[in-house]
């Protein structure tokens, strides 16, 4: 089982709006083994990271299938954004 990594890592939003950074699928599958939850979303990601982890499909079909995961479960970091509590506070004094 080797740590095959990303070519991009994979940020997500955890705790009150801190980003974790996922470098490797046995990161992005701890996090998913981790979620709290059992959505067809997660359930695809943790098939899809152990999949990769045992070389039946590569690291990058992993990530997108996790990246689907997390948006879906609104803690996709997108490049450049900010955590959901600030962004909104700004929206609302604007």
């Amino acid at each position: 089982m080797l740590a095959q990594s990303f070519e991009k890592p994979i940020r997500v939003w955890v705790g009150l709006g801190f980003p974790r950074q996922l470098n490797t699928v046995v990161d992005a599958f701890q996090f998913a083994m981790e979620w709290c939850g059992n959505s067809p979303e997660q359930r695809a990601a943790i098939r899809a990271c152990k999949a990769a982890l045992s070389g039946d499909i590569d690291a990058e079909t992993a990530r997108g299938v996790f990246a689907a995961f997390a948006r879906k479960k609104d803690i996709l970091v997108e490049d450049g954004e900010m955590p959901p509590e600030i962004a909104g506070s700004r929206s609302a004094h604007a």
